[in-house]
């Protein structure tokens, strides 16, 4: 007896991909046969699997489920086409076009765990950027480039440190720089954003775990979107490899630092002053 697969084309209302839409096939009695995740273009295929009628569930974070039913034929396939998975509730998104980062009512804060014990948290005082907003919001992308030497956590000895060749060595890398990649939903407001960061002139991939706080009115006559995210990014890998051993053994300084995102962004080019 032969067997046949079940493929789709997932794509967001818009016509565009929706990349890692989840497939899960049950047969007539409800058990669970298959389920496979969408490439990056959105296209998904089952194994191959014997002759009969089963329900096709699509799912994808943020998005709608959709449900079809698929025949599948002695040693042909069953194409459910292209599946449209709308968009879940949530806030009213920015309207597409540039948007420009408010770096005096947004902020980029560093926490690095000291001694195994407590943490430590700093701040970038000077930084820009862009954010270009697409429809759909997917194709959004984001730039921003911040000044090394803005370091400060509180402590100028410290500040001093961090700004040598032990750490950020901003004589020769005065800036650090951000581009994304790719934009995903993962919920109701919540979105992923993949992209790669830029330090000491290395360049690695990073992953924000990003939630959008809405858009409204500022009392300059603008429009501001607000969103918040978090990465965690290890030091090694931008060559950051200074650290202290305790005699108990225990590093000095974390092998890891958690980025805290914070930024409003202005409709436009420009910002009001």
């Amino acid at each position: 007896m032969g067997a046949g697969s079940v493929r789709a084309q997932v794509r967001t209302s818009d016509g565009w991909p929706v990349r890692n839409a989840v497939l899960t096939l049950t047969d007539l009695s409800g058990r669970q046969v298959d389920r496979v995740v969408a490439d990056e273009d959105g296209a998904v295929a089952s194994a191959p699997l014997p002759p009969g009628n089963y329900t096709a569930i699509v799912t994808a974070a943020g998005h709608a489920p959709v449900a079809r039913t698929a025949m599948v034929g002695e040693s042909s396939d069953a194409s459910l086409g292209v599946v449209a998975l709308a968009r879940l509730g949530g806030r009213a998104l920015p309207e597409p076009g540039p948007w420009t980062i408010d770096p005096v009512h947004s902020s980029i804060g560093l926490v690095a765990r000291h001694l195994g014990l407590s943490s430590i948290r700093g701040r970038f005082g000077e930084f820009g950027g862009r954010i270009d907003v697409a429809q759909p919001f997917e194709r959004s992308r984001a730039h921003a480039v911040i000044k090394a030497a803005s370091i400060d956590t509180g402590n100028r000895t410290r500040d001093d440190h961090l700004r040598s060749a032990d750490f950020l060595e901003v004589e020769q890398h005065p800036t650090i720089e951000f581009r994304s990649r790719v934009l995903s939903a993962a919920g109701e407001d919540a979105w992923t954003l993949d992209g790669e960061l830029t330090v000491r002139g290395r360049t690695r991939p990073v992953r924000l775990a990003m939630t959008y706080l809405g858009v409204g009115p500022d009392p300059w006559g603008g429009t501001r979107a607000a969103f918040a995210a978090t990465t965690e990014l290890h030091r090694d890998d931008f060559g950051i490899t200074f650290n202290q051993v305790l005699q108990a053994g225990i590093d000095a300084i974390g092998a890891t630092v958690r980025v805290e995102l914070d930024i409003q962004a202005v409709q436009g080019e420009t910002l009001p002053w």
